[in-house]
């Protein structure tokens, strides 16, 4: 890149920024392996920064097992991501000193990728605009080809992208911050009630203690512990904090699913709530929450199930809102195809809520409706096509957006918390052929979408999931001619004129 075309996209990069904050940062996912066999190898690219995802083939050296982490800048571009097994940058080339992560047996044996859900995690350093931390771990007891076994360290890895041309470094790797028996993966995160620093938590396998760490932006303190619920051992299965941060779940299948309450002013959890879970047959589980936090989704191999997390009883809420349907993921060199079954389960920039559908399968099946109690969430089985077969494959991203609770007295002077004032709105293509995406700055609560026509009559109402950046809209039915959009949050109103030709 020249030095003027260096300055123009800095300059882009950073009047996107005054408009959209960090819009961008979650944007990117990965999957796929072994690009060196050609298709139905490779890897997919999904984007989402035009709304619905972008769904590409690449051919890349990186191979995808579980593990996935990664983070984009405020336009959407890859800075970097991993595999659990080293860091690659946006040349898609080995990160200036990022191989040789969570070194040991584990990573002897699976360079072509973690096969640890949830096993590396990144977040940028508070008040750092070119710093970023990864947590990570492996299965250092690892003694037979399985994901689960025991993490005897728990990692962080710096990188500073204002090094080596903008592709970055890594200043310290494999730094631990804990030295116990943990399980692998299951690394989540929250931010801290002032908005500016970062919780992240993890688990002490074989008893009911989780482990606290507080990011700020001096030092990473900690750990703090607490018991808390049942006491769990080592598995897969996914750990979340809800998009407003105030509950966090934990499922493996073995020892069913957790729910608790969380303080984002002292990382106390409480009101622990167990659900034993059936096995069906499947060790690939997962689970997520819906962007409203007011629904939970175990994807349990055969079943999704619900739990309503507003319920006076959280556990005689849950509901089968889906049944696997028998489809068969077919695709050329596999005629026989894989099923597509439901496996590890991710909120997407988008507001649905996406499953995978197992090893070596083209497909996912989405939540639509993710914030709807009841069937009418819409899990739509196999919906999404890849570019290439995956391995149960999904990023691990907290709610990068999450801003101050003014609850908490901790609550800094200064920072941010998500506010109408200053919300972008734009819709693309525009004109249209009735088929458009209407992108705007994260909002913390739910809104409304209202077209109108020309006349002033309201022609489509729809519901704008919290937390999400996009909303899709489709007008195919309708006339050609003008019509305006009104999104509608509690606070504050955007409206635009669209053009559908």
């Amino acid at each position: 890149m020249s030095k003027k075309a260096l300055i123009i996209s800095t300059i882009l990069v950073l009047m996107y920024n005054l408009h959209y904050g960090q819009q961008g940062i979650n944007n990117n996912w990965l999957m796929g392996y072994s690009s060196w066999g050609g298709s139905p190898f490779g890897q997919t690219r999904m984007n989402f920064f035009n709304g619905a995802p972008t769904i590409s083939y690449d051919s890349l050296e990186m191979d995808f097992n579980h593990t996935h982490a990664n983070i984009s800048d405020a336009i959407g571009n890859m800075m970097f991501y991993t595999n659990g097994y080293y860091l690659a940058d946006a040349t898609n080339d080995t990160m200036q000193n990022g191989s040789g992560l969570s070194p040991g047996a584990y990573a002897n044996a699976f360079s072509d990728g973690f096969g640890i859900p949830q096993g590396a995690l990144i977040i940028p350093k508070p008040n750092s605009s070119n710093l970023y931390y990864l947590f990570h771990n492996s299965a250092d007891g690892y003694s037979q080809p399985i994901p689960n076994s025991i993490s005897y360290n728990f990692y962080v890895t710096t990188i500073d992208m204002n090094v080596n041309g903008g592709l970055g470094t890594v200043l310290s790797k494999n730094v631990s911050l804990l030295t116990d028996s943990m399980n692998p993966g299951k690394i989540a995160a929250t931010k801290h009630a002032n908005g500016r620093d970062w919780w992240v938590m993890i688990h002490r396998v074989n008893t009911n203690k989780f482990y606290k760490f507080l990011v700020t932006p001096n030092v990473i303190l900690g750990p703090y512990s607490q018991n808390i619920g049942v006491i769990r051992g080592d598995g897969a299965g996914q750990a979340w904090f809800s998009p407003d941060g105030k509950k966090y779940a934990y499922y493996y299948v073995n020892d069913g699913l957790d729910i608790f309450d969380f303080d984002r002013c002292t990382a106390t959890l409480s009101n622990a709530v167990h659900v034993n879970m059936p096995f069906e047959n499947g060790y690939n589980v997962g689970m997520a929450i819906s962007p409203g936090s007011n629904a939970l989704y175990v994807s349990n191999t055969q079943h999704v199930y619900q739990f309503d997390l507003t319920a006076a009883n959280i556990a005689a809420s849950q509901l089968t809102v889906a049944t696997y349907d028998s489809f068969v993921s077919v695709f050329p060199g596999f005629p026989n195809g894989f099923a597509t079954l439901f496996g590890l389960s991710a909120l997407a920039p988008d507001g649905k809520i996406y499953i995978t559908t197992g090893n070596s399968t083209i497909h996912m099946h989405t939540i639509d409706n993710p914030d709807v109690i009841g069937l009418g969430c819409n899990v739509n089985q196999h919906s999404v096509q890849l570019q290439s077969v995956y391995f149960n494959t999904l990023p691990n991203h907290p709610n990068y957006f999450l801003g101050c609770d003014t609850t908490c007295t901790t609550c800094l002077v200064g920072v941010p918390s998500l506010t109408p004032e200053g919300v972008m709105l734009r819709a693309s293509p525009n004109p249209n052929n009735g088929n458009f995406t209407l992108q705007f700055n994260v909002q913390s609560t739910a809104g409304e979408l209202e077209i109108y026509d020309v006349m002033g009559k309201m022609v489509m109402r729809n519901y704008v999931a919290p937390w999400s950046q996009y909303k899709r809209v489709d007008i195919t039915q309708l006339k050609k001619g003008i019509y305006f959009c009104k999104l509608k949050w509690k606070h504050t109103e955007q409206s635009l004129k669209v053009i559908k030709e």
